[in-house]
């Protein structure tokens, strides 16, 4: 029988104080993402500034007396505050005690809010900006009309990456075409998906514009016509032949090859194509090689996110037989306290209890963000000193002497907990003697058998791909001779491991490779 009833019971748990929380969010932003973050910061919180500005500074522990001055003591309060005290896996020792210099001002509540009465004993409030402008920076006569002006917003200046749609518009609105054929033009340019293939019907889209077979039919004719060569097709073969048609290669070998024969070029017989079209091999040959060049994708160009910047955290510098690891600091914001806003902090200077709870809360929220910068900075070093330790040749010799490694090796090396290890590589690169690598790519496991414990399945898939490279083209390597060779070398793989690696790198299966006498 169900009755509501009261009952008392004791429970542990972890509390994730936001001190906490914004430390573990730290951590897992790359360098630009900081920079951002810091300087969104430095917006929103008036004691927060860069050290390279001019004024009055203060540190955190001249700061704490009265930042402590007004701390409740409250047992409840404090038993909160006490349960703050716990790491990212429980006992890592990684994050320091809330009873530091930091530690008791980061966990003040964090509101964003000010009072009424904060903004009217604010001193930024009490000078009329407006006059002040008008009075002193006067730049001279200005007429009412020029004042009127309405002005082009800023973002019309801004570029944006140009999409399909607007390159092909740009291009039908040149063309010589009724305006019938040219609302249809458009419809078929509207129904183009990412790659630019058309994904609807003509009859759908007569249909629902009113317009004849015969109008949609000269309207995908003229969409066809555009560049990039390729667009406006119903499928890779028509795909293939408008790229082919667009250089004047209408019946040719490479058209009667793509037309009529893709069966025999998808096997790679090549003398067999020669024989049917009764052409040298050669000019077999030739277009092959055409047909290799053609794009399957003719859309996709204008689509996606495009290429991504990318800017190394962390540098491997070398210095005589060793490695120096150096953090990439550069145009990073150097953070410092704003010290004008410290006698807002103390009762006898007349401000109220709203503005000094304001202000503490202030206060506490940049140290505890220069705090997690630091905090940053120092997990990032310590996990870089541990891929270099285990990585030391590949840092010397290259990628083929990189190592198996795991975060979890890595994690107890350091002595942080594995998610601890897994923010501070996320999005983050290293730049290297042999290039720029993200941190994620140093770590790989390993190979199973007596020679692949110090083999990382990234150089194993490299080795199937190179064997494969390197096989005869009339007889290609199968997945049981792949196997059979690794499995020599002392690695212990299957073959059905090694086709998912080759299917993992797109390399057609044998029957594919095989090029036909």
């Amino acid at each position: 029988m169900l009755s509501p009833r009261l009952q008392l019971k004791v429970a542990q748990k972890q509390i994730l104080t936001p001190g906490l929380v914004q430390m573990v969010t730290v951590l897992q932003l790359n360098r630009m993402e900081l920079k951002e973050m810091i300087n969104q910061e430095i917006v929103e919180n008036p004691v927060l500034e860069e050290s390279l500005e001019e004024g009055e500074e203060i540190t955190p522990e001249e700061l704490q007396p009265l930042l402590e001055a007004e701390r409740s003591s409250d047992p409840a309060d404090q038993s909160l505050l006490d349960a703050a005290d716990i790491t990212l896996n429980g006992d890592s020792p990684e994050v320091t005690r809330n009873t530091d210099a930091f530690a008791d001002a980061a966990e003040a509540p964090v509101d964003g809010s000010e009072t009424a009465e904060t903004s009217t004993t604010d001193p930024f409030d009490e000078i009329d900006f407006g006059s002040f402008f008008d009075d002193y920076l006067d730049p001279g006569y200005r007429s009412p009309a020029s004042e009127s002006v309405d002005k082009p917003s800023f973002e019309t200046f801004l570029s944006q990456p140009q999409t399909l749609p607007d390159y092909l518009r740009s291009q039908l609105s040149v063309a010589v075409l009724d305006d019938e054929t040219r609302d249809a033009a458009e419809t078929i340019i509207g129904n183009l998906d990412e790659d630019g293939y058309l994904t609807a019907t003509l009859e759908e889209m007569g249909q629902q514009g009113g317009a004849t077979r015969e109008v949609m039919e000269a309207a995908l004719k003229a969409v066809q016509g555009l560049d990039p060569a390729g667009v406006g097709a119903r499928d890779l073969k028509e795909c293939m032949l408008l790229q082919i048609e667009s250089v004047n290669g209408r019946d040719g070998v490479a058209w009667q090859i793509v037309s009529n024969h893709m069966r025999l070029l998808e096997m790679r017989q090549f003398k067999d194509l020669a024989k049917l079209l009764g052409r040298p091999q050669e000019h077999i040959d030739i277009a092959v090689a055409m047909i290799r060049h053609l794009n399957p994708r003719p859309g996709v160009r204008f689509s996606g996110p495009g290429p991504r910047s990318v800017e190394p955290d962390v540098y491997f510098i070398r210095d005589g037989e060793d490695f120096v690891i150096q953090m990439n600091e550069e145009e990073l914001p150097q953070l410092r306290l704003n010290a004008q806003y410290r006698k807002m902090l103390e009762r006898d200077q007349g401000a109220t209890k709203e503005v000094r709870d304001y202000v503490r809360e202030r206060y506490s929220s940049a140290i505890q963000l220069m705090k997690n910068i630091e905090q940053r900075k120092h997990t990032i070093l310590r996990v870089c000193e541990a891929i270099r330790r285990r990585q030391f040749e590949f840092l010397s010799q290259g990628l083929d002497a990189l190592k198996p490694m795991m975060i979890k090796d890595v994690a107890e090396e350091v002595g942080v907990h594995p998610s601890t290890v897994s923010r501070a590589v996320a999005n983050k690169y290293a730049h290297t003697p042999h290039g720029v690598y993200e941190l994620r790519y140093f770590f790989s496991e390993a190979v199973q058998g007596r020679a692949g414990g110090e083999t990382p399945l990234l150089l194993l898939k490299r080795r199937v791909r190179k064997m494969i490279e390197e096989e005869d083209s009339r007889r290609p390597l199968t997945d049981d001779h792949i196997t059979a060779r690794l499995q020599s070398e002392g690695i212990d793989v299957t073959r059905r491991t090694v086709a998912k690696y080759r299917e993992d790198m797109k390399i057609p299966s044998t029957h594919q490779r095989r090029v036909r006498e």
